[in-house]
């Protein structure tokens, strides 16, 4: 393997070890807000990863993310699993066609990003536990990941600029 290519791996490995640690602390330590809102840190990773390797990097990571994250809580294939999965594979989606598609900018990203989350989450929990009622939820999850993403968004902005600065990719 060329040196090239044992940085990326490298820091693939180091940014997904990030966002794991990231997600179980915050799911851990950081009790969810009313509706299950949470503030979805370890989307900062994501959005770093996005802007520094590109879509294909940053869709590992996040599923590494989700695997491993939850694969180390006990919690793989349970109905977090694919509750997390779903709201990372939107999310991800979102995120993939605001950048590529649209061009926008991390915070717009960001905040884009974090609806998809929320709905893909949403829309899981419908199907499985056939509660439609679920659909009350979304105005509050989708208001409250304005200013989630924007956390988001302008800490991964903050932390790119700074790697950009001081670190060789």
């Amino acid at each position: 393997m060329g040196r090239n290519k044992t940085r990326r791996l490298v820091y693939l490995t180091l940014l997904s070890a990030m966002a794991i640690t990231i997600n179980i602390l915050e799911s851990t330590y950081i009790p969810a807000l009313p509706y299950g809102i949470r503030f979805g840190l370890a989307n900062i990773i994501a959005l770093i990863t996005v802007e520094l390797f590109g879509v294909k990097e940053m869709l590992i990571v996040n599923m590494m993310r989700v695997v491993i994250g939850n694969l180390l809580r006990g919690l793989i294939f349970g109905s977090t699993f694919w509750i997390s999965l779903s709201g990372v594979l939107l999310s991800s989606l979102v995120l993939i066609l605001s950048k590529k598609l649209l061009k926008l900018p991390i915070l717009s990203m960001s905040m884009l990003s974090a609806l998809g989350h929320s709905t893909g989450q949403v829309m899981m929990v419908m199907l499985m536990y056939n509660q439609s009622g679920m659909m009350l939820v979304i105005p509050y999850l989708l208001i409250s990941a304005i200013p989630t993403g924007l956390l988001t968004g302008f800490t991964a902005q903050g932390a790119l600029r700074l790697l950009k600065k001081n670190v060789r990719f």
